[in-house]
């Protein structure tokens, strides 16, 4: 089951030109669902999956229909690869074409502790969500994009994967090694599917205040507002990073594809 919002033609926004559909995962809340707003702002109907249905699927919903674009939830646990077939078949015939999917949904390690004591079952885990089922649902909806060529649109597939890509933090090891192959999994997809038309990006967010990073407010906070960690001093908001998917996503930057944004207030900065 899932939730269509429909709004009618003339209800759409002046001046905004539908893209086609982003399918954003991960997008009940944070910076999912500052995604599923800037994209829907930006013209696109937005599919966008998560967990399960709940009181934040339902703001999701409503603040996004709002806009004037389409929006739906699929109930999706990407972990569940036998699933993501049907998934995108109901979004494509639901909502249309996919011109846009971002990767958003992923897991933390449960608890923070030494890298020694990491279980098969957590990194499992970890993997299983942050990596293989990611992998999977990208390579399903590119799948989707092929079969049904729209050379009139902008289509570029966008993964939110994390400083911990290339940023070592052994007391979440299993974490650090499952965005570090999804980074190369998104380059290997760039140069599959560049001939196609295409195009692959990958964004490394920073310290970016939400529910998954609520643990280490604390932590972390006198450090960013010395400027030790960020050279902004702040931390990064949902909307930073889903303002940067907006411009990848409309074509703003189009001689790119496999590269890497850092969007951290500086934090990926090398120092001494």
């Amino acid at each position: 089951m899932h939730n269509l919002v429909e709004v009618s033609p003339t209800d759409r926004k002046a001046g905004i030109n539908t893209r086609g559909v982003a399918l954003v995962t991960g997008g009940r809340r944070g910076i999912g669902r500052a995604v599923c707003l800037e994209l829907a702002g930006r013209g696109f109907d937005i599919g966008f999956v998560d967990l399960a249905h709940d009181d934040k699927v339902d703001e999701t919903l409503s603040l996004v229909a709002a806009t004037g674009q389409r929006v739906a939830f699929f109930p999706l646990d990407i972990s569940r690869t036998d699933q993501h077939s049907a998934v995108v078949e109901r979004v494509t015939r639901d909502l249309g074409a996919i011109s846009c999917l971002v990767n958003n949904a992923g897991i933390q390690v449960s608890i923070r502790g030494d890298l020694l004591d990491t279980t098969e079952a957590e990194f499992d885990r970890l993997v299983g969500v942050n990596l293989r089922g990611t992998f999977f649902l990208t390579r399903e909806v590119a799948r989707a994009m092929i079969a049904e060529a729209r050379p009139e649109m902008v289509r570029s597939i966008i993964t939110i994967t994390s400083a911990n890509a290339h940023l070592v933090s052994p007391e979440k090891g299993a974490y650090c090694v499952s965005k570090a192959g999804l980074s190369m999994a998104m380059q290997t997809f760039a140069v599959r599917l560049a001939d196609e038309g295409i195009r692959v990006h990958e964004i490394r967010p920073g310290l970016i205040e939400t529910d998954m990073t609520a643990d280490v407010y604390e932590r972390y906070s006198p450090s960013i507002e010395s400027g030790a960690i960020c050279p902004l001093k702040s931390w990064g908001q949902p909307s930073d990073i889903a303002g940067a998917i907006g411009t990848l996503a409309t074509g703003g930057i189009p001689y790119s594809t496999g590269d890497i944004y850092n969007i951290g207030g500086g934090m990926h900065i090398p120092r001494l």
